[in-house]
């Protein structure tokens, strides 16, 4: 792993160094069409209910981070991605790094360039160090947690720690051909209702994911990445007149284009149509809920077609319980659901449906080298 050590923003008499700038959008077509077709999962290990235990020294598993690469490989998946958090680097961040290093060899290996998540706003508001509950049976995602917590969101004067976390861990990778980008702040906004009890108070908790999320990207175009960084909408309505102030900055200041859609085909299709006016490559870094006809053959036939790359919403099936829906919050299942929301593959490697495996590795053979033509 390539060794770098904090940035100095400021030259000596107190002048600013120039940070880096959004990417042109040149540039980020010129990025975009040197991949093959993006084709992957947002992945955590079956064995790891969190971001947290599935990085943490003692729960870090990377024999079953490479087997499971390897059912990805073996579907023809190219890129994962993969969530990180602040507690993690405050608790040891060279090990942390470490840790990210051995991940990214497993990757590069495996022939997968993952987008790493540096902040999530979505799940338990209160995220702990060490030892992490058991998840609730039947529970979507009930292990889950924020990143930053409630508690450090709420208080700016605390962000410095969040500033040095970024910038180290970007810093330290900025070069690193094996990372495909930087997702900066997933899904800022989001009330969380299953934990409103405990939460931050919607306006608030959006205020404040705002201006984390444009501290993220101030903070980490000062270390000049090498890799594109972005952040994406998640949620409203994206037309010219109804788009949000956030998510229009969200869409005029990342480098590249991602988002996230769980609606049917008509929709994903009316997601590309609104993004494609801000000329920039597209990623959806979420999607894939069966029962809302969110699924690979319905989606990804007009991804393939407009080129956006895609992220599904889990891998193998494990503790995280994400084949249960997300009303599962309000009425737990006693048993495996018929239709699962998300994840392909059960904890041995086989398939849930053979037919969609199927379907998805001959989606992946398509993933040919090719630019886009929309700028």
């Amino acid at each position: 792993m390539q060794k770098v050590a904090f940035f100095n923003t400021a030259l000596p008499g107190g002048n600013l160094v120039p940070t880096q700038v959004q990417w042109s959008s040149e540039k980020a077509f010129q990025f975009y069409s040197k991949q093959h077709w993006l084709i992957g999962a947002n992945y955590v290990p079956a064995n790891a209910i969190n971001q947290l235990e599935m990085w943490q020294a003692e729960t870090f598993d990377l024999a079953t981070i490479d087997k499971e690469l390897g059912w990805a490989q073996d579907l023809g998946m190219n890129t994962l991605r993969v969530f990180l958090h602040d507690l993690l680097w405050v608790q040891d961040a060279e090990g942390f790094k470490q840790r990210i290093d051995q991940f990214l060899g497993v990757c590069e290996r495996r022939g997968i360039r993952p987008m790493l998540v540096l902040f999530d706003s979505v799940w338990n508001p209160y995220p702990e160090l060490g030892p992490q509950r058991h998840g609730k049976q039947g529970v979507h995602n009930s292990g889950w947690v924020q990143s930053p917590g409630a508690v450090i969101l709420a208080d700016e004067s605390k962000w410095g720690i969040l500033k040095d976390y970024v910038q180290d861990i970007i810093g330290s990778f900025r070069t690193d051909s094996r990372i495909l980008a930087w997702d900066l702040v997933n899904e800022p906004d989001n009330p969380v209702i299953e934990y409103q009890a405990t939460e931050l108070a919607p306006e608030l908790k959006a205020e404040q994911g705002f201006k984390l999320t444009r501290k993220a990207f101030e903070w980490g175009r000062a270390v000049f990445p090498e890799q594109p960084m972005t952040a994406g909408p998640w949620r409203g309505d994206w037309s010219v007149k109804n788009i949000s102030k956030m998510n229009r900055w969200l869409a005029e200041n990342s480098d590249i284009i991602t988002f996230h859609c769980y609606g049917n085909a008509k929709e994903f299709r009316r997601c590309i149509r609104l993004l494609r006016r801000f000329r920039r490559p597209m990623i959806c870094t979420e999607y894939l809920a069966r029962a809302n006809n969110n699924t690979f053959e319905a989606i990804l036939p007009i991804a393939e077609k407009y080129n956006v790359g895609m992220m599904n919403w889990g891998f193998v099936s494990g503790v995280s319980n994400t084949i249960f829906p997300w009303t599962s919050w309000q009425q737990p299942f006693v048993a495996e659901p018929e239709i699962w929301h998300h994840d392909i593959l059960r904890p041995d490697g086989t398939p849930y449906k053979q037919m969609e495996v199927d379907f998805l590795k001959v989606m992946a053979k398509k993933g040919i080298k090719q630019a886009l033509h929309q700028h």
